[in-house]
């Protein structure tokens, strides 16, 4: 009875391994005929020889770790508040922060437009318009990640050790929680950055250089070259979460050897 549970288990698992591989290499596959009749990589080739292909990829990086900053700085306080003084409020945080599930990117972004076009909040123009509403976007990642890191600590017990040592919040904060929920923290950053790198909305409409975008764009003029983009910021973004991960892991033995 076991056994046969395994070989199911095993069975589904690489049915889906198979529904989310093959569109990738059927995208793949197609992105290397840009040559009529041969398979090249012309259609790469291509898209690292356009400065604008970097320009807006650079761009949507720019935007990804601002917003990851903006993040952690707004985010791992609130929760940390949350966790030590206000644990009745928990309930209201996270229902706010799954309004971005809830609200369409389209409608966020025309309220943001529609609010921040009129003096005296003329900030429509501004990058951190972009910035302010990537993180509001990643927020429910965000937040998630960091309340789940603070609930796998003594949050109590070292910030009440902290402050018997003499320590101020600041202190506590990025010197003491920060380290111990840094594997949390690498995990919403990637999330985060991810997001970044595959929205459309909000920063077509609010007319900022950005990687989606620029691929949407590209998709109405070329064939072959949206496809090799695809592939390529599917490569990037899985070569983050592989760097994330060795960091993470790496950070968390010597953390466990300090302990010792």
């Amino acid at each position: 009875m076991k056994r046969g549970g395994k070989v199911w288990a095993w069975f589904i698992m690489f049915l889906g391994v198979l529904y989310f591989f093959l569109p990738l290499l059927a995208t793949f596959i197609f992105s290397l005929k840009a040559r009529l009749g041969e398979l090249s990589f012309q259609a790469y080739i291509n898209i690292f020889n356009s400065p604008q292909f970097m320009y807006n990829f650079l761009a949507s990086v720019m935007w990804a770790v601002l917003t990851i900053i903006v993040g952690i700085l707004l985010l791992v306080p609130t929760a940390f508040v949350i966790r030590l003084r206000v644990p009745q409020a928990r309930s209201s945080v996270e229902f706010i922060t799954l309004l971005p599930f809830v609200i369409p990117p389209i409608v966020y972004v025309f309220g943001l437009v529609r609010t921040y076009s009129q003096p005296p909040l003329l900030f429509v123009n501004s990058p951190f318009l972009l910035i302010a509403g990537y993180t509001i976007l990643s927020m429910p990642y965000m937040y998630r990640s960091v309340d789940t890191g603070l609930r796998s600590i003594d949050v109590r017990t070292l910030t009440e050790a902290a402050q018997s040592l003499g320590a101020g919040w600041g202190t506590i904060l990025f010197k003491v929680i920060l380290p111990n929920i840094r594997t949390a923290i690498l995990s919403g950053a990637f999330l985060s950055f991810a997001i970044v790198i595959g929205e459309l909305i909000l920063a077509q409409y609010l007319v900022k250089p950005a990687f989606a975008p620029y691929m949407a764009y590209v998709m109405q003029q070329k064939a072959f070259e949206p496809a090799a983009m695809a592939i390529v910021s599917f490569a990037l973004t899985w070569l983050a979460m592989g760097i994330i991960q060795m960091v993470g892991r790496g950070r968390g033995a010597a953390q466990v050897g300090g302990g010792h």
